[in-house]
């Protein structure tokens, strides 16, 4: 009597059977292609290259204020209050520091007078993270992978420190906002 053997499946086949068995949940989740974009910017970032990336998700939203003397304080007073200010990008052609604040910051941001929250659908140019020092914008205190700028002490820092000019006129124009 001649026993017939089976064949087996090849281990490509039992996977691609896997594969095919398993339905929708195969399919890339929908927020893939953000986190492909996220890791490619911040890959671009730290190979010391600007990048666009766009504010709100998990990364950070921006505060927008002037760059003078009152806003160099409230850097100082931040300091103090975290041990180091957490990254501020400086843009000497428009006047402006772009404080990395929480993701999610733009939405609970009441009016201030002296700054602006935003958050998705804007985007930011990151400068490359050696980059130190003007003309173009630079870290005026650099990212680190540990901290962002809280929002109440900056709040309460803007309050007391004033600084001038206010971004909304320029920004508004910038955007297209008209009242």
């Amino acid at each position: 009597m001649t026993a017939q053997v089976e064949e087996l499946p090849t281990g490509a086949e039992v996977m691609q059977h896997l594969v095919e068995s398993a339905g929708a949940a195969h399919q890339p989740a929908t927020d893939m292609a953000d986190l492909a974009e996220v890791i490619r910017t911040l890959l671009a970032v730290e190979a010391r290259r600007d990048t666009r990336v766009r504010l709100g998700g998990n990364l950070f939203d921006v505060v927008i204020t002037s760059s003078g003397f009152q806003a160099r304080g409230a850097v100082a007073l931040m300091d103090e209050i975290q041990g180091g200010c957490g990254p501020v990008i400086e843009d000497p052609e428009s006047g402006w520091f772009y404080w990395l604040v929480p993701p999610g910051s733009s939405a609970r941001w009441a009016p201030h007078t002296h700054a602006v929250c935003l958050g998705a659908p804007h985007t930011i140019t990151l400068p490359s993270l050696n980059r130190t020092a003007p003309p173009l914008p630079y870290w005026f205190r650099p990212s680190a992978s540990d901290r962002l700028v809280p929002v109440e002490p900056l709040r309460q820092a803007l309050a007391q420190l004033r600084p001038e000019p206010t971004p909304h006129a320029a920004l508004a124009a910038q955007l297209g906002i008209t009242t």
